[in-house]
């Protein structure tokens, strides 16, 4: 068994918990909160705990905080030369403090609250210094999920930044599609077999291919009558610039 610690009590650090409590390859040692009782429902209590100097020995440490916070947690670990990662996407390797051996364990996900899921189908994206390290991080992963890829710091900043696009500006415009929707008192329930086929095309096509609507078409008349249906300054501004980046596909810049 390779034995964890967990370092965080977040949406990630929750998930990661859930998903742990059913691998038959790790065992969670401890789970460091500063509110104990934040996870009292995922794990034994006596196994949460709030003082870095209380930390026992373990094979894998995670930090699973804000990225802003992984510096400071690092550098307030009681111990050197151990394997401690973080789960980020956006922050590199050297983040961590150089006492210990440095990884990544960044699970490519949206995570909320409440929000059951299937971390089988989650691609886990890990790097390590050195190739022991990388197989203990690859055993890990490949007992919670069945997608796990070696990921240098580039490639994940390149993938953090494509997730913001295809992940929480999608949502954004999700909003707004109900906001829409809410201010002409259509359901808005009318558009998620759209939104479904959608996001299912890209299984089968490119997603320059199974682009459609006005601005693929050039469909002038269309795009005006939209834009002077919308009230909203920054629902227009936002409809212009999309149409714009759809219509310059393709074009040398």
């Amino acid at each position: 068994m390779i034995r964890i610690t967990l370092i965080g009590s977040g949406n990630v650090a929750q998930h990661l918990i859930k998903a742990f409590a059913k691998s038959e390859v790790v065992e969670i040692v401890q789970v460091f909160s500063r509110k104990k009782e934040t996870l009292a429902s995922l794990i034994d209590f006596d196994k949460i705990v709030n003082d870095y100097e209380s930390l026992k020995e373990a094979d894998l440490y995670i930090i699973a905080v804000s990225d802003k916070a992984i510096s400071e947690v690092s550098k307030q670990l009681p111990f050197q030369n151990r394997v401690v990662v973080h789960t980020s996407g956006a922050a590199s390797l050297d983040v961590l403090d150089p006492k210990n051996r440095k990884g990544v364990f960044y699970p490519l996900q949206t995570f909320s609250k409440n929000k059951e899921i299937d971390f089988l189908a989650i691609p886990m994206c890990l790097e390590a210094e050195n190739t022991f390290d990388f197989k203990v991080l690859e055993t890990v992963a490949k007992s919670i999920s069945n997608a796990v890829f070696a990921i240098n710091s580039d490639q994940r900043k390149a993938l953090h930044v494509a997730a913001v696009f295809v992940n929480n500006f999608t949502n954004h415009l999700y909003q707004i599609g109900q906001e829409i929707c809410d201010e002409h008192k259509v359901p808005f329930e009318v558009l998620k077999p759209l939104i479904q086929e959608t996001a299912e095309k890209i299984n089968t096509l490119r997603p320059i291919d199974a682009q459609t609507g006005p601005a693929k078409r050039h469909d002038s008349t269309t795009i005006d009558a939209h834009l002077e249906y919308l009230s909203n300054e920054n629902q227009k501004n936002i409809y212009k610039i999309l149409t714009q980046s759809i219509q310059n596909n393709g074009k040398k810049l």
